[in-house]
């Protein structure tokens, strides 16, 4: 007796594992493309991804030079005697000297304001030595009399104000963020400048920003800092700011 669905010669078997092995061809080379085009996809992906992962940092400089627009003048003196009364009479004079100074070089009553005062005392083979300090300060926007008023301080040593180490002109620039904007712009054109030059110099192209940092701002003497007793601050200052910016390339 034979099975259903196969001849005596067993031909119908045989066209059963015929037809189940189509099918698992079929499968196999369906997975085996898909494998493939997966494959294919991945890397491409990766490499996109590694040259998206490509850039170069560089770092951009703006610099501007400007004047002060803030001068501020420590002045410190002060008068030593056996006699205290006699020391505080001295200040007291030197002060009204060092007022009518500044008024004839035409300074308003309020830019000179009293910022301190001090005594103190010193006994050596029991005679008592007392010394009074007074400081004053000035302060205005006046650059231009300021430095006058500092190119004739002498005048005022001439005139008996002994003034003490510590007292000098400072001049400050106070307009900083009127002009940060326009350098963080110069300081980053600086920037996609120095990645161009790269990107050439590679056989690539600049893209856009992929992280940035402003760096700070620094003030400082245009023409070297003062430092040391007499030398005079400058109102000339150059204003400095870095920028780090990293640049995708391709």
């Amino acid at each position: 007796m034979t099975e259903v669905g196969a001849t005596a010669d067993g031909s119908g078997t045989q066209g059963f594992f015929d037809a189940t092995a189509k099918r698992w061809l079929g499968t196999a080379a369906v997975v085996s493309f898909g494998l493939i085009a997966g494959g294919y996809l991945l890397g491409d992906g990766l490499l996109r991804a590694k040259e998206a992962e490509r850039s170069v940092t560089v770092r951009g400089l703006a610099e501007r030079d400007v004047t002060a627009n803030l001068a501020t003048w420590t002045i410190s003196y002060s008068s030593s005697s056996s006699d205290l009364a006699g020391a505080q009479a001295k200040v007291r004079r030197d002060t009204d000297t060092i007022k009518t100074f500044f008024e004839e070089l035409g300074f308003p009553d309020d830019a000179l304001q009293p910022t301190g005062a001090n005594v103190s005392s010193y006994t050596s083979d029991g005679v008592t030595s007392y010394t009074v300090r007074q400081r004053l300060a000035l302060r205005t926007d006046d650059i231009e009399r300021a430095q006058k008023a500092v190119s004739r301080q002498f005048d005022l040593v001439s005139k008996g104000v002994f003034l003490e180490e510590g007292s000098g002109m400072s001049y400050s620039f106070t307009d900083l963020n009127k002009i940060k904007p326009e350098m963080v712009a110069e300081a980053t054109r600086d920037a996609r400048a120095a990645a161009e030059q790269f990107a050439e110099d590679s056989g690539t192209h600049v893209g856009g920003i992929r992280d940035a940092t402003q760096g700070y701002f620094t003030i400082e003497a245009r023409d070297g800092e003062a430092g040391g007793w007499g030398v005079a601050d400058s109102p000339f200052k150059k204003v400095r700011v870095v920028t780090t910016i990293d640049f995708s390339i391709g």
